[in-house]
């Protein structure tokens, strides 16, 4: 965060990261420019967000530690690489969690949501809630997958993340973590066979280009943090402060409403590119085979968190 200078009409100036493309479909352009009309609405000529997309600022690790060193205000960063950070956000990855947006949202809304953020405070990064990235399906060139089967032996990039690649080989598929920016040549060249991303995702970033196959496995629901530096967040004033949660909130409603509303605009989009787009047969035969995941995560996101997500999921 700079003050600014007599040059320029905004006392504060923030600037706003994240990796994917400044696309009008994707789910991080669209939270970055809510935020960004949000508290420039609630506060003109006070305060101007500058817009970074497309990793210029580096890929999502980089721009968490920047927040971290206070050398960016704000990011928009996928769960995964939060829960690098802070392992207790690995609850929010567990594959087949959420059987709805609706369920994921009471979670990341309530009091699970709360400890998170609070957990997450610890490591200088203020929360400001966490916007729809939608589910995350599994794209690939080799076969549509409609069963477990259908996954083993597929090379898939995952995020550097470990419940993403436990997933993956729980699953008999063959994972291999590789940062973003080297995902779209990868499948270029055969490197890999597939990936996993949500379909607005997959439409803003040209993966219908160079894959046939996309599988609506909703396996992890993708929740894509609203992040502040919390050294930026204090060097401001109580009520900048509070009109910055303010404009989280307001955003990240507008960003979800945004998101379910192209869902539909995506699906065809990617239809009309050629993609083959198929569901699962029994998500229950999925959901059989990631119980060991499950086991693995439930020490480092502590038993009580988990069960009080899984009591809000079931009472959905």
């Amino acid at each position: 965060m700079s003050v600014a200078g007599a040059a320029s009409a905004a006392e504060f100036e923030f600037k706003l990261a994240w990796l994917t493309a400044d696309s009008p479909t994707d789910p991080y352009a669209i939270a970055a420019h809510a935020f960004k009309d949000e508290i420039e609405a609630a506060l003109p000529d006070r305060v101007e967000v500058s817009l970074f997309p497309n990793r210029q600022l580096g890929d999502d690790k980089e721009i968490l530690e920047g927040l971290q060193f206070g050398t960016i205000d704000l990011g928009i960063i996928t769960n995964a690489v939060v829960a690098n950070l802070e392992p207790t956000y690995q609850l929010l990855d567990l594959p087949f969690l959420f059987g709805d947006a609706g369920q994921a949202h009471q979670v990341l809304d309530g009091p699970v949501g709360q400890q998170l953020a609070e957990n997450l405070r610890q490591h200088g990064v203020v929360s400001l809630g966490a916007a729809e990235g939608g589910f995350r399906n599994m794209i690939n060139n080799t076969r549509p997958v409609r069963t477990p089967e259908d996954v083993e032996g597929v090379k898939y990039r995952t995020m550097q993340n470990p419940v993403f690649i436990e997933m993956f080989s729980s699953l008999g598929g063959s994972p291999i973590p590789m940062a973003w920016g080297e995902v779209f040549t990868a499948m270029q060249q055969g490197t890999v066979d597939g990936l996993e991303i949500p379909a607005s995702v997959v439409n803003s970033n040209n993966y219908a280009d160079v894959t046939k196959y996309l599988s609506f496995t909703r396996h992890t629901y993708s929740a894509i943090h609203l992040l502040m530096s919390e050294r930026a967040f204090q060097g401001l004033p109580d009520d900048v402060q509070q009109a910055v949660v303010d404009a989280g909130e307001a955003a990240i409603e507008a960003q979800r409403d945004a998101v379910a509303a192209a869902e539909a605009e995506v699906i065809q989009a990617l239809t009309d590119k050629g993609m083959e787009i198929n569901d699962i047969e029994d998500v229950g035969a999925f959901r059989a085979r990631v119980g060991p995941v499950y086991e693995r995560f439930e020490p480092s996101i502590g038993s009580d968190l988990l069960n009080e997500a899984l009591a809000a999921v079931a009472a959905e």
